[in-house]
């Protein structure tokens, strides 16, 4: 794929996915307009030698696989690993919140979230609702209300004469959106019904029980700098990941067994029944290979890239950096390495990654965290503990600074 063209299908994913709901939505139906079958993980499944399959769990986590042969204990699996998530600020349950003269939304705080970079931000909401039609029957359906609704308004500099000093955000009281004046009827549950029944008109819908629903900043993704030489994009972290693996698939040469997969919930650790610290995979590889000894060597025989976003050398904070491991955009994939094994890099598989860099002549960097700083970690180490598959951890570049964070591709 040429660069422009990649360039712009990574913009439009992007832009398309503000929540793993509706990424696992758009690389679904990107596998689907390519021939791929979708399974269902309460059905029989029949495999196919030559067969090109995907399945969901939760619409927020995805695994697709090719099977040019049945015989994975002889081949082993090229895999590729990603997550859907990223930080975020999430509805809670009873979101509602009316006070002085406002009406706003109550949040939770999602992953590891910079919270001063969502004040005066043009914000929508999207997500997944759960909800009864009028035949009884419980349906979830995804939202997107795609215009900016709501705002978290900063403290103006008058009332905070120290606030060029460094400042916190406390998240229960500071980060409550504002949608409208009290001098509006306002119910959110009616604000959503309107929504569903604007993007699906056929849909009777009798109460809306529950919802999964994040605010988003509506600034679209773009190509920026003197030279539109850098991707500026809210999620780049990890759909970049998301959506390279996804092309590799699709482009693969389709001789040996390969596997994408996305998983959600990595910005708080993986544990659930669709990340990378659940069932998930480990599920779908069974069903596979169903022989005991079999899965084992068809373990053995695969390798996982773990794909992640690494941070770029930021030039007004060089000094957070490694002088010997700070990578450079530009300057080829980071190999990131961590003694603790919050990467599961080790020597074995990033050798066979620069063996094959070296054969196709690209470059590649190594990153290892400061010393005296606490090391961030990725679904490899949890994905390789889960399953014992060899594991090397590959990073595309982002710069290393704030919500918006940016890529040369």
């Amino acid at each position: 794929m040429e660069f422009s063209n990649f360039n712009d299908s990574l913009l439009s994913f992007l832009h398309a996915s503000p929540t793993p709901f509706h990424a696992t939505a758009s690389m679904r139906n990107a596998l689907l307009a390519e021939g791929y079958v979708e399974l269902l993980e309460e059905d029989n499944w029949e495999i196919e030698e030559g067969g090109k399959y995907f399945v969901t769990r939760n619409e927020s986590s995805l695994i697709a696989f090719t099977t040019p042969q049945l015989t994975m204990h002889h081949t082993g699996w090229r895999m590729i690993g990603a997550h859907t998530d990223s930080p975020c600020l999430k509805l809670k349950p009873n979101a509602q919140v009316d006070r002085f003269g406002y009406h706003q939304l109550g949040v939770e705080v999602y992953g590891g979230v910079l919270l001063h970079t969502w004040l005066d931000r043009d914000l929508s909401i999207a997500g997944r609702i759960t909800l009864k039609n009028q035949e009884g029957e419980i349906v979830s359906r995804l939202i997107d209300f795609k215009d900016p609704i709501a705002v978290v308004p900063n403290l103006a500099i008058h009332l905070n004469r120290q606030a060029n000093e460094g400042f916190s955000v406390n998240p229960q009281e500071e980060i409550l959106p504002i949608l409208c004046g009290a001098e509006n009827e306002f119910d959110l549950h009616e604000l959503l019904k309107g929504q569903l029944q604007k993007q699906y008109p056929d849909l009777s819908i009798a109460s809306i029980l529950d919802f999964e629903l994040s605010l988003y900043d509506t600034q679209p993704p773009a190509l920026v700098g003197l030279h539109k030489e850098y991707i500026c994009s809210a999620r780049l972290d990890n759909l970049l990941s998301c959506f390279v693996g996804l092309q590799a698939l699709l482009d693969g040469d389709q001789q040996r067994p390969s596997l994408l997969i996305c998983t959600d919930h990595e910005e708080i650790g993986s544990l659930s029944a669709c990340g990378a610290n659940g069932p998930f995979l480990e599920d779908v590889l069974h069903r596979l290979t169903p022989d005991p000894e079999q899965y084992v060597q068809s373990i053995q025989r695969s390798m996982l890239v773990s794909a992640d976003n690494a941070h770029a050398l930021h030039p007004n904070y060089a000094h957070k950096h490694d002088k010997n491991h700070a990578p450079a955009i530009n300057k080829g994939a980071v190999i990131k390495v961590n003694a603790n094994q919050r990467y599961a890099t080790n020597s074995e598989t990033a050798s066979i990654y620069r063996d094959i860099a070296a054969e196709e002549n690209y470059d590649v960097q190594c990153f290892v965290v400061r010393s005296d700083m606490a090391c961030g970690s990725t679904i490899g180490p949890i994905t390789s503990g889960e399953i014992g598959v060899p594991t090397i951890d590959i990073e595309g570049l982002r710069r290393p600074w704030g919500k918006v964070a940016g890529v040369r591709v």
